[in-house]
């Protein structure tokens, strides 16, 4: 799949996951599983919705599709394992990382401002990450590098991911087959996204003026 048929699949979250169920059967609880590792554990991976995805599968578990519990529990362990696979990718790699000026996998800004987060909020930013794209995927492969220690790191994670998955699959069972909702729901999941990438946005801005 490229990069057009990535954008379109999570645009078009409804149809997409209606046909992922309806072709994989069982085996769709592996895919939401990777959608989210991948999400949070691969760095070079930072620009997937995982809000607005999470918000989709609560959806489809609210009109019996998927099963609830079973979805909140893999996706929370996803979330968590991937942030645990990114901090020891930091940890080992991220020095490297640093010293380079260019990489063929890594923005250099997207680096140094998930280090700014995580420096102004310390071990909460792992917690307060979960809710903003790219620094979601940035702010634990930071924290390895940084060498926060792993125990430590893992209790926010824990948190973290629990909460993230919690607040947008429940919300999605709860709120998305809402008849308004269900039918503007590509409106709903671009509004998700927008309202997402406005932290990040308003750091930009700042940092232009900054620089300016």
């Amino acid at each position: 799949m490229d990069l057009v048929g990535i954008v379109n699949f999570f645009l078009n979250l409804d149809t997409s996951l209606a046909g992922l169920i309806s072709t994989y059967g069982v085996f769709v609880y592996v895919l939401l599983f990777l959608v989210v590792f991948v999400e949070t554990g691969l760095v070079i991976i930072p620009f997937l919705p995982g809000d607005s995805f999470l918000f989709a599968a609560g959806t489809f578990a609210g009109i019996g599709s998927l099963n609830l519990f079973l979805i909140f529990v893999l996706l929370s362990s996803a979330a968590i394992l991937g942030d645990s696979l990114n901090y020891f990718i930091g940890k080992y790699v991220g020095p490297r990382v640093f010293k380079s000026d260019t990489s063929k996998f890594f923005k250099k800004e997207h680096l140094i401002s998930a280090e700014k987060f995580y420096e102004k909020h310390g071990a909460k930013a792992i917690v307060y990450a979960r809710f903003i794209p790219i620094i979601r995927t940035f702010a634990p492969f930071v924290a390895g590098i940084g060498k926060m220690k792993y125990r430590k790191f893992l209790l926010f994670n824990i948190f973290g991911g629990i909460l993230w998955v919690s607040l947008f699959v429940f919300g999605g069972y709860f709120f998305g087959n809402i008849p308004l909702i269900r039918e503007n729901f590509e409106l709903a999941i671009l509004t998700i996204i927008f309202i997402s990438l406005i932290p990040p946005l308003i750091g930009w801005i700042k940092h232009r003026k900054k620089s300016s």
